[in-house]
């Protein structure tokens, strides 16, 4: 209740924490649509998607870790900050204004994956910011900026799920995206801390762009990264497996599907705020090794349970470990290199990308191999190495 308290309370905590909600209001309702706006919509297929996909990614990464080290560099976070939302403000407009195939491709793939940058100044934002207080609140306050950027999608998938069934266009989403990305401007350019005047000593970090790529790549960090990677890709192998085995051959539908992925995350989101104060004194590495293990059991068991009432039963690991999952390694990334909170934060852009690759490779070799169930066996291995391989390491 403390974390919440400073970040109701606190200006910057507060104007982070409302930027991350409308963040997370932005990405739930253009998400789940990407795939069909691009097959159906604008016509570029399969093979178009997973090229604007990859498209999408690299952008986002590039573009996550360019305006980390630049708002280091400068100590301009604001700045910064402002032209991300702007460039998703632009995105947004384009497609509500002048749709069509080639807009929508400079949208989905350029400009809107550049608005990702927002998410990891979020984070610098509120590490700078909680240097003020206590050190054992630091991972309070993260959980709660990350709990509001779950929370949108307790709310506002449902809201979707009843005005397309209403009849309304998919398209709907840009127009209602852009009140939201304006909002988004809004609460930054009245809200954010001027540059130069923050509460906080932030001093530019002197460093030049190859520099600062080099620390970032440097063994030890890049290591841990990608054994971070590994831990949450598990959770992109249960987002691509959830609607493939919740099939009509085992008495299950896309409403299951809906409801089951709501569950999780609207569990989640009570699970992120407790638990800082659950696992105070708890090393960060044994708690994602926890975690993993937590979540590796609703992964490996839905496939397994699917057919059967008990597979509800899995929301509760899925939840607890995804909570865990999904908050611990924000903190550890930003320590990583605590002295580049944007820096450190883009790590988490990276950290997401190695999951991507790594839940990749084991869908295709899952898949080869036998089928969804061996998928999430591989996915679920991979995640409690990555997590055994962090803790081994922090430990030595």
């Amino acid at each position: 209740m403390s974390a919440i308290r400073l970040c109701l309370t606190d200006p910057a905590l507060r104007a982070a924490g409302l930027v991350m909600a409308l963040q997370g209001a932005v990405v739930c309702s253009f998400g789940p649509y990407f795939s069909t706006l691009a097959v159906n919509s604008y016509g570029f297929g399969d093979h178009g998607f997973a090229i604007l996909l990859a498209l999408s990614s690299l952008v986002s990464v590039a573009a996550s870790v360019i305006g980390g080290i630049r708002a280091d560099q400068t100590a301009n976070r604001r700045k910064v900050t402002l032209l991300a939302v702007l460039s998703l403000v632009l995105g947004t407009l384009l497609m509500s204004v002048t749709p069509g195939p080639m807009v929508f491709a400079l949208a989905a793939a350029v400009l809107i994956p550049i608005s990702s940058i927002t998410f990891g100044q979020v984070f610098a934002l509120a590490r700078l910011a909680a240097t003020r207080y206590p050190p054992d609140h630091r991972d309070g306050i993260m959980a709660v900026i990350r709990a509001l950027f779950a929370a949108p999608f307790v709310v506002v998938l449902p809201l979707w799920s009843l005005a397309f069934a209403a009849g309304a266009s998919v398209t709907l989403i840009f127009p209602v995206a852009l009140l939201l990305s304006a909002a988004m401007l809004a609460a930054v350019l009245r809200l954010w801390p001027a540059d130069g005047s923050t509460p906080w000593h932030d001093r530019p970090s002197g460093l030049s762009f190859r520099a600062a790529l080099a620390e970032m790549g440097r063994l030890p960090i890049a290591a841990r990264v990608v054994a971070l990677g590994a831990v949450t890709g598990a959770s992109t192998i249960y987002m691509a497996i959830i609607s493939l085995v919740m099939t009509a051959e085992v008495g299950r539908g896309t409403a299951d599907v809906a409801l089951y992925v709501g569950l999780v995350a609207g569990l989640e989101v009570p699970f992120m705020l407790v638990l800082p104060t659950l696992a105070r004194g708890i090393p960060r590495t044994r708690l994602i090794f926890g975690g993993a293990a937590l979540y590796g059991i609703h992964v490996a068991l839905l496939p397994v349970l699917v057919g059967s009432p008990f597979v509800w039963l899995l929301v509760i690991p899925a939840a607890i470990g995804g909570a865990v999952t999904l908050t611990v390694p924000i903190a550890y990334l930003q320590d990583l290199l605590a002295d580049r909170p944007g820096a450190g934060a883009s790590l988490m852009a990276v950290q997401r990308l190695a999951g991507d690759v790594i839940a990749a490779l084991c869908f295709a070799l899952g898949t080869t191999l036998a089928g969804y169930g061996t998928v999430a066996l591989l996915g679920v291995a991979v995640s409690l190495v990555g997590a055994a391989g962090l803790w081994a390491a922090d430990r030595r």
